[in-house]
């Protein structure tokens, strides 16, 4: 699929060296590609590497839920110290019962499209206390009498396992002076697009030194592929680049998927260029028809183009005498008896039809007599009339006198239709068939099973298809030397 040939050794190394850069390109292009939106994913399982690449992004901590977080452990601490039950911890917990309410009706996590975080925190929250409003909720939450009857330690772990987690996922993303989110991912791309480009360079200048008749466009459509690896943008293109290289560097074997596809591209052509061939040959037909090239033919005269004769050979006749030979001493000898019981049911019905023979049936032996004169009569009937068609086909007057009927007849029947009324009829019904044709056989060709053809044609370019022709061949080639 798009490969040149395969590398040598001395530069295999180079080209494994190459695709593997490309490849772990990829990987960085695609985990950029996925970062925000997993963003979440990579907080719960690798948080070390969300603090490494969130400046990347332009992400921050959100300032209204950070602060949320901080008041929380201010609470735990404060508890710790002072107990449950003192002004200082009554303080903190109205704090964040105010907080809670602010966080409702300002929703910060609107701004980076999460607002189903908070969605799903009021929903928990409600379920906790047992209350359809978020907000009393929170205030229930968030008061001294109800920790102390249910218990800090287990409000607290529920906070912590199923609120905190989700508020924690809430951030800032900065916006640049483009009103675009600040993504700095060029800086680590900007090293691969530099080695690529030098790479292209190269590949480019040894493309055009070995084929001098190319021009430098056209060097660098030879590796066109390899410019998805330069561009800024649409950078999951890139898969096609180093799909190419791994295949080059033998790396991966992509000779199955490129049959597939290949057979897939061919067998759609294949549809398409046979309606328009039928088509084309149709229409082709018809205005020929239109343009009276149908009477000239009839009348057996030149048309507007000479006709060319290969082999000074009459084609026409020359098959109209083999199928004659084919009839006369293959096919009517086997259906002889066909013939004679056919005729022989017809002189049945002809006598039976007789008055007198009415009259007869009454006598014995009339029924059996019957009979067998009809096998008689029918057996002689067929024979007598098969040799005079053999004696009328070997027989050089007979075959003379049968051209020149044949001929006669030919030139009567042309003349005839020429009359304009039968020529014009013939004409219109040849064009309306035509047009029938083209409307209900055409379509059954373009969806007949290409896909089955292409393979086949496939399976006769292997050798255990070619084998026997060639060997035929020479076969023939040698008894023609002879």
């Amino acid at each position: 699929m798009f490969a040149q040939k395969t590398p040598n050794r001395n530069n295999l190394w180079f080209e494994r060296l190459m695709a593997l850069i490309a490849t772990i390109n990829l990987g960085l292009v695609a985990f950029d590609l996925s970062y925000v939106p997993w963003r979440d994913f990579y907080l719960r399982n690798f948080p070390k590497l969300t603090s490494i690449y969130d400046p990347v992004k332009g992400i921050e901590p959100h300032r209204e839920t950070q602060n949320y977080l901080k008041q929380v452990d201010a609470l735990e601490e404060q508890i710790d110290q002072t107990g449950l039950t003192s002004p200082q911890v009554k303080t903190k917990l109205e704090e964040l019962s105010r907080l809670s309410a602010e966080m409702i009706d300002s929703n910060p996590f609107a701004g980076i499209g999460k607002s189903g975080t908070l969605e799903k925190i009021k929903n928990r929250m409600r379920d906790r206390i047992g209350n359809n409003s978020a907000k009393q909720s929170f205030a229930t939450f968030w008061s001294q009498a109800y920790l102390s009857q249910k218990g800090w330690n287990q409000e607290r772990d529920f906070f912590n396992q199923k609120i905190s987690p989700l508020i924690t996922t809430n951030y800032y993303r900065q916006i640049g002076e483009n009103s675009e989110y600040i993504n700095d991912f060029w800086l680590i791309d900007l090293p691969f697009i530099a080695l690529f480009g030098i790479e292209l360079l190269g590949r480019v200048f040894l493309i055009k030194r070995r084929h001098p008749s190319f021009t430098w466009f056209n060097a660098i459509l030879w590796r066109w592929y390899d410019l998805f690896l330069l561009l800024p943008f649409w950078q999951w293109l890139r898969i096609i680049p180093v799909t190419v290289r791994l295949d080059q560097a033998q790396l991966l074997n992509l000779q199955p998927l490129q049959r597939q596809l290949s057979q897939a591209m061919v067998a759609n052509f294949a549809e398409e260029i046979t309606e328009i061939v039928v088509v084309r040959v149709i229409n082709q037909t018809q205005v020929s028809i239109k343009q009276g090239d149908f009477t000239r033919w009839i009348a057996q005269q030149e048309s507007l183009r000479p006709y060319v004769d290969i082999n000074n050979i009459n084609e026409i006749e020359a098959i109209s005498g083999i199928l004659v030979k084919t009839v006369v001493y293959h096919v009517l000898p086997k259906i002889q008896p066909e013939l004679a019981a056919l005729l022989r049911h017809n002189i049945d019905t002809v006598i039976q039809q007789v008055p007198i023979y009415k009259n007869l049936q009454i006598l014995p032996g009339i029924g059996q007599a019957q009979t067998q004169l009809s096998e008689q009569l029918a057996t002689q009937i067929v024979t007598s009339l098969y040799n005079a068609i053999v004696s009328a086909v070997e027989d050089p007057v007979g075959a003379k006198l049968t051209t020149e009927l044949v001929e006669s007849f030919s030139t009567a029947l042309g003349a005839e239709i020429q009359q304009k009324r039968v020529l014009s009829e013939i004409q219109s019904l040849i064009f309306d068939f035509l047009e029938e044709v083209k409307l209900n056989y055409v379509q059954r060709l373009s969806k007949e099973d290409m896909d089955a053809i292409v393979e086949q044609t496939r399976q006769l370019r292997t050798q255990q298809y070619i084998q026997p022709i060639v060997e035929k061949t020479a076969a023939i080639v040698e008894i023609q030397n002879k």
